[in-house]
């Protein structure tokens, strides 16, 4: 293989001659040869912003020659463009490496006469590229997710009108308890999924505030007061993004809770998709829902087919809530001026968004073929003894009582039969229609 002599202050390194990277890079290749996810593309084009979002500071300012900035914003434009990165998502030195990864990058495609730090990295740490770089990354996921979840809403909502028509028992501890309809249950569904858009578009809010211009500690050391002031408006420019600079850059810089705050509000997206994928299943195994089939379900058992969209969305939700103990773990074990841990924090609440895009998608698309089975939901409905308590306003509970165990004294199977011949037609109808069952209240 043809290579090309590189240095740094630990001495020089053969490297791949084509190879775009240099020699920070392949060090980080040998020190940290994990299988398994790659830096996010999606971090990647956000880092690529920032560079740009730098070089325009710096050219506006003076401090880099028109002709060189202008180089280094076309090649940050490229690696927007096609973000691709070699390096494993878990890395020591707090994203150094995928700093540097980018500054070398950029300068290859540059020129020859652009140095990765005097001239890419001008006025830079890592510890404020690569945060702020994060949050960029995670607003544009957040914007994805709301969007997905939006559609998941939509979805659910669609079949709440379609089944409110249909009665059905409702179930407490797994057990009978009172009426109410088919379509209320799925807008009760959709009631949450409402709440999980909201609280994903709205927490952005939290990740607006970066520590950009503070360098290494907050204290803006080695960058002129007047880039410090500037940078920032030059990155809401590119990214089109409500982005300001902290007002205690330190802080900024020392503290990750707000990628706690937000990877809270993944997990209780994933706990409502656990919950409701759950009570899915249910509905299908007990005959009230008919999930669309996908695929076969057992390599034994002839025509089994099983609810694995359902299983696979559980699965994601399982994996968000895990990640979340990883960004609050990752967030809390933060040092002094830094958290050496923001790689895998990183890569812990992206992966959490993007799994929960998917799941909304395939969930979305899933509910949309789901039917509801009529006639067992009625039968179901008509043979639950607890339907009796739709009737308490009009007849109470003493005479109710009196009804059910007179019903089960005399052998009788057909309840909804045994309710007319007791309280008549036109009051078992008109108490037991679906307007009436969702009507709040009793008139």
């Amino acid at each position: 293989m043809s290579t090309r002599k590189e240095q740094d202050l630990l001495g020089e390194k053969e490297i791949p001659k084509d190879a775009s990277w240099g020699i920070h890079t392949a060090r980080a290749l040998e020190n940290f040869p994990m299988s398994g996810s790659r830096v996010s593309p999606l971090l990647i084009s956000a880092l690529a912003q920032v560079k740009k979002a730098c070089a325009l500071a710096n050219k506006e300012l003076g401090f880099l020659d028109a002709d060189k900035a202008d180089a280094i914003i076309y090649a940050c434009e490229q690696i927007e463009a096609d973000p691709n990165c070699p390096l494993p998502a878990l890395q020591g030195g707090a994203g150094t490496s995928s700093n540097m990864f980018m500054n070398e990058v950029i300068a290859n495609k540059a020129g020859s006469t652009t140095h990765p730090i005097e001239d890419v990295n001008l006025h830079q740490s890592t510890n404020d590229v690569y945060p702020t770089a994060v949050k960029v990354a995670a607003i544009y996921g957040l914007r994805e997710l709301s969007e997905k979840v939006k559609k998941l809403q939509g979805a659910f909502q669609r079949l709440e009108i379609r089944f409110a028509h249909i009665p059905t028992i409702g179930k407490t501890e797994l057990i009978d308890a009172v009426p109410l309809t088919l379509g209320a249950e799925f807008g009760a569904f959709a009631e949450a999924f409402a709440r999980d858009r909201w609280r994903t578009f709205k927490c952005e809010e939290r990740l607006r505030v970066t520590n950009l211009g503070g360098t290494a500690v907050g204290t803006g050391l080695t960058a002129p007061r007047s880039y410090i002031f500037l940078i920032t408006d030059k990155l809401r420019e590119i990214t089109g993004l409500g982005l300001s600079r902290g007002e205690n850059l330190v802080d900024q810089t020392a503290n990750a809770d707000a990628f706690v705050e937000v990877s809270g509000i993944m997990k209780a997206c994933a706990s409502n998709l656990l919950k409701i994928c759950g009570d899915l299943r249910l509905l299908h195994m007990n005959r009230k829902i008919q999930l669309p089939a996908v695929q076969a379900g057992s390599s034994i058992m002839p025509g089994k087919v099983n609810p694995v969209i359902l299983e696979s969305v559980m699965q994601i939700g399982i994996k968000v809530q895990a990640n979340d103990f990883t960004v609050t773990e990752c967030a809390s074990r933060g040092s002094l001026q830094i958290n050496e841990f923001m790689p895998l924090l990183a890569d812990a609440l992206l992966e959490s968004m993007d799994l929960l895009g998917t799941a909304a998608q395939m969930l979305a698309e899933h509910a949309e073929l789901i039917q509801a089975d009529e006639e067992a939901c009625k039968k179901q409905f008509f043979q639950s003894l607890e339907i009796i308590t739709a009737f308490l306003p009009s007849i109470g509970y003493e005479k109710a009582t009196e009804v059910v165990e007179s019903f089960k004294a005399n052998g009788r199977t057909d309840f909804k039969a045994y309710l007319i011949e007791e309280l008549g037609a036109e009051l078992v109808e008109k108490t037991l229609a679906p307007q009436n069952l969702m009507a709040m209240g009793h008139r």
